[in-house]
This record gives C-alpha cells, sequence and structure tokens, in this order.
C-alpha cells in the first residue's frame, strides 16, 4: 500500500490509554499521528472515579485536556477511523475510512471496547447513570439506595456480593436463571441479599430516573439503580491483520488489551506502552548508525 505520510507512530484511539501513550511519544519527539472515531467507552457516565488528581471529573473533560497536552508537542489528532491495516517493509501501512494513507514505524493499537448489555428494555439507556457494572467506578453514587442485580451472567452472586458493600437493601433478579443453591444461597442468605423469581418485561423510568423494574407478570420491584453483567466486545479486526498481541512494533493498550481496566490503569499502560515503544526505536535507529559508522569507516 502507497502511504501519503509516514509518522513514527501511529495510534488508533484517542480514549485514555491512547492519548497517554500519544503523549509520552510526543514528549520524546517522535512523530505521532493519533486517529480517533469519537466513540469513547466512557461516554455515556458524567463522571470518573478513583483516578487520583481528577477524582469526580468528567471522561469528555479529561479527553479534552488529553488533545490540548499532546498538541504542545506536535502530536497531530485526526477524526476517523482506521479501514484497514497491514505490514510493510519497513512497518505498517494503514488506511483511513476517508482514503488517507498513513504509514508508521510503529503501531499502538487503543480501540477499546463496546459494552454489550442484557436484552432487557429499557435497560441500554439508563447505562453508565442508574444502570451501573463496576462499583468502584458508580457505588458511592448509589451507596444505601435500594439496589438491584440483574441476572446476566454468570457471576451475579458474586456481584451482589460485592456490591452488598455500598448497600444493604439488595435484591437479585433471576430473569430466568435458576435459585441459588447449597453454599451460593447460604452466602445471601447470610448478608441478606433476597433474590426475585419471573422474567423482567422493562424497566421503569420517571423524571429521567430509574425506579424500579415491572416483572412479566405485572408486578413493580422499587429500585433506584440497577447493576449488570456486560460483556465488554473489542474489534479485533486490525489487531489480527497485524499478527496479534505480541506481533513486533505493535502495542495494544488500555481496554483493549485489559477489558475491565479503570481510566486511570488505561492511561498507565498507554504510558509505558509509550516507553517501551520508545525505546524500541532508539535501539533500530542505533543500529541503523552503527551500520552506517561501520560502512563509512571501511
Amino acid at each position: 500500500m502507497d502511504t501519503d505520510e509516514t509518522y513514527d507512530v501511529v495510534v488508533v484511539g484517542g480514549g485514555a490509554a491512547g492519548l497517554s501513550a500519544a503523549l509520552v511519544l510526543g514528549r520524546s519527539r517522535r512523530s505521532v499521528l493519533v486517529v480517533d472515531a469519537g466513540e469513547p467507552r466512557n461516554a455515556p457516565a458524567a463522571h470518573m472515579h478513583n483516578y487520583l488528581g481528577r477524582e469526580g471529573a468528567s471522561p469528555a473533560e479529561l479527553l479534552s485536556d488529553g488533545r490540548k497536552e499532546i498538541a504542545r508537542y506536535g502530536v497531530v489528532l485526526r477524526t476517523g477511523r482506521v479501514s484497514s491495516a497491514a505490514r510493510t517493509p519497513g512497518g505498517f501501512a494503514l488506511e483511513l475510512e476517508d482514503g488517507t494513507r498513513t504509514g508508521a514505524r510503529r503501531v499502538v493499537l487503543a480501540t477499546g471496547v463496546v459494552d454489550v448489555l442484557p436484552h432487557v428494555p429499557g435497560l441500554a439507556d439508563r447505562f453508565g447513570r442508574d444502570v451501573l457494572h463496576c462499583p468502584y467506578c458508580h457505588g458511592w453514587e448509589v451507596a444505601g439506595q435500594p439496589l438491584g442485580v440483574v441476572a446476566s451472567g454468570p457471576d451475579h452472586i458474586e456481584r451482589a456480593l460485592l456490591f452488598r458493600q455500598w448497600s444493604e437493601d439488595l435484591v437479585i433478579f433471576l430473569n430466568g436463571q435458576p435459585p441459588p443453591q447449597g453454599e451460593d444461597a447460604e452466602r445471601l442468605a447470610a448478608r441478606g441479599i433476597r433474590w426475585i423469581t419471573g422474567e423482567i418485561s422493562r424497566v421503569l423510568v420517571e423524571d429521567d430516573a430509574l425506579t424500579g423494574v415491572e416483572l412479566a407478570g405485572g408486578e413493580v420491584v422499587p429500585r433506584s439503580a440497577l447493576v449488570v453483567t456486560t460483556e465488554p466486545t473489542a474489534d479485533t479486526t486490525l489487531l489480527d491483520a497485524l499478527g496479534g498481541p505480541e506481533a513486533p512494533g505493535l502495542k495494544a493498550v488500555g481496554n483493549a488489551a485489559a477489558p475491565f481496566a479503570g481510566v486511570a490503569v488505561a492511561a498507565a499502560d498507554g504510558m509505558t506502552a509509550g516507553t517501551l515503544l520508545n525505546h524500541d526505536l532508539i535501539l533500530e535507529e542505533t543500529a541503523a548508525a552503527v551500520a552506517e559508522h561501520r560502512k563509512e569507516a571501511a
């Protein structure tokens, strides 16, 4: 693939991990392009938590500040999506959906994941607000409120025991799953967690706030927030095309590599990847310089 431009590193994805990698590389005097489709995983959330120094800040604020910071060091940010990628003798070639073809000596894939939710009417519309999946992200905000755990995955019992730390009023909506047995039932009973049989018909909302769950038989169970198990799903098209996560010259970072990582962990992962790629480029450049030096000395 012929390319219109070439960078030391192309970062695919402009979330916390991708911007962090770009910041390190920009400060290392590397030519860097960030291609971002503008679809961050945590966009529905109004705030992020457990990020020291940015506690309670909005995800949008973090990304806005990050874009300004990388611009100080000459990093180029382009809105778009990488549609295809391939290896070349000099590194990599990437094509964007707008037809732009870009060369890169190294690539960072920070493409994240999409959270697939259970198929319950009204659930997805509340995700990131009063439909939650991470107690460390949102537990404090719903502490002491009546909570419901939707049995949408094999871990719903452990998830209920986990969220019990934040609320004593907790029920499990089995939604077709079998009732807990044996030790599981004993653990739930010991913690005062009850379960409700029957299929969920819909999530009830009033004045832009979740108010409860309606079961298929018409029974309404008042709740202020619901807990779900999501299925983090990554698009691995580019990763597979470039040889997988262990391929030389390539770093998958953030949720693309660790689906359950929080924002602070994803940012740290991006920083680590940036330093490793810069070191890798230095070794390559030094080897080329030594070869040239020997040629001149011969």
